[in-house]
């Protein structure tokens, strides 16, 4: 499929702003309540934000001040951020042993966290699939802290941040994904990942104005 660079750092307030105007909102969706809520970082690794890397996303690097901003706001009102790494093995990949070419291992040369995102390491959750819920501790992670409301970013929208995504929604926490937080390969299936995820389980939202709610008084 087509790489695109959709988001690029100058057009993507437009480009997602002219997104969130395509995407359906659920008036019932939970409204978002800064002091329930968990930033979720998926993935956000050499190994799709490197021009080197054969599994780069030419839009990735476009949303990482979105996430930088999201991570300050998310510090300052002292709710928790987590950060996926994707770290898998012939063992555990199960079928994506099977479908892909390529596992990314904990070993890889582009397999670590951005320098851009600095991770803490007592926040990152290491996972092996799609879903950041299978077979980690990041649920009893979110229910230790309180967190109710899930809010996702990274890479890929349509795969291991929609999974995640769902996996949130069947475990009841409400979820906002951050059109401008996340990416993949080309703005057709990004819009397609977002477009189905508002129709059942998730409300789309723009990273600027997540920020501002984090930060505004109570």
């Amino acid at each position: 499929m087509k790489k695109e660079e959709y988001f690029t750092r100058e057009s993507i307030a437009a480009t997602a702003a002219s997104m969130a105007g395509e995407l359906p909102r659920n008036p019932r969706a939970a409204p978002f309540a800064p002091a329930n809520a968990a930033l979720l970082v998926i993935d956000m690794q050499d190994y799709f934000l490197s021009p080197a890397s054969h599994a780069f996303l030419p839009a990735a690097p476009a949303i990482i001040p979105t996430i930088r901003a999201l991570v300050a706001a998310f510090d300052q009102a002292e709710r928790p951020v987590f950060f996926t790494r994707h770290a898998g093995n012939a063992q555990d990949a199960g079928q994506m042993a099977v479908w892909w070419r390529e596992l990314l291992t904990a070993g890889h040369r582009f397999g670590g966290i951005i320098a851009a995102l600095p991770a803490p390491a007592d926040a990152i959750i290491e996972k092996s699939r799609y879903d950041a819920f299978f077979h980690t501790d990041l649920e009893p992670r979110l229910r230790q802290c309180g967190a109710t409301q899930l809010v996702v970013t990274g890479v890929t929208t349509h795969l291991c941040c929609e999974s995640t995504a769902r996996s949130a929604f069947v475990r009841d926490f409400a979820v906002f994904m951050v059109i401008d937080g996340t990416a993949t390969l080309n703005r057709e299936l990004h819009v397609a990942s977002l477009r189905g995820l508002a129709l059942g389980c998730a409300l789309p939202v723009l990273g600027a104005d997540m920020a501002a709610m984090m930060v505004a008084p109570a």
